[in-house]
């Protein structure tokens, strides 16, 4: 049995390791993270009347953000390969500061949790958004990426504190 380290990710002779979870109970579990992209008001109102002239973007940045979140595995070295029963990709449009939020929500009945597929969803996302309006401006700005809630597994519930 390998010794406990601190860090799950290593054993106790500093080796990287995917973590074991066979013993582990199966749980619904369920993450939700965001992000945002702030661009000009150009591309604001480009994307806003799906007036952009590779496609409809927010619509090709949900199917790429949900694909990102199944694709995390092979992203991610150590994470675990999950059966993902919902997927989503969903976006807030905020005209005041030219941002477009993306949230990214992920669910499944599994031993181990799926943050990090809620995380690069979001990513994917946002990159896709930037991919496809970059020829009319390179200063957009990816951020605030984070973990918004989780729920499901031995870690019980987590609600960022961005919320309260």
């Amino acid at each position: 049995m390998e010794k406990e380290t601190g860090f799950t990710h290593f054993d106790s002779n500093g080796n990287a390791v995917m973590v074991d979870v066979t013993h582990k109970k199966e749980t619904v579990r369920e993450a939700v993270a965001k992000g945002r992209i702030k661009v000009s008001k150009a591309i604001y109102e480009a994307i806003k009347n799906k007036n952009i002239e590779k496609g409809d973007v927010l619509g090709i940045a949900r199917v790429a953000g949900i694909m990102g979140a199944k694709k995390t595995p092979d992203l991610i070295p150590l994470c675990h390969i999950l059966p993902i029963t919902k997927a989503s990709v969903d976006f807030n449009m905020d005209s005041w500061s030219n941002e477009i939020e993306a949230v990214c929500t992920i669910k499944t009945t599994g031993k181990t949790g799926v943050e990090m597929e809620a995380l690069s969803g979001v990513s994917i996302a946002l990159l896709t958004i930037y991919d496809m309006c970059k020829a009319m401006d390179k200063e957009m700005v990816i951020k605030d990426i984070y973990l918004e809630q989780k729920s499901g597994g031995k870690s019980g519930d987590f609600l960022s504190d961005r919320n309260r």
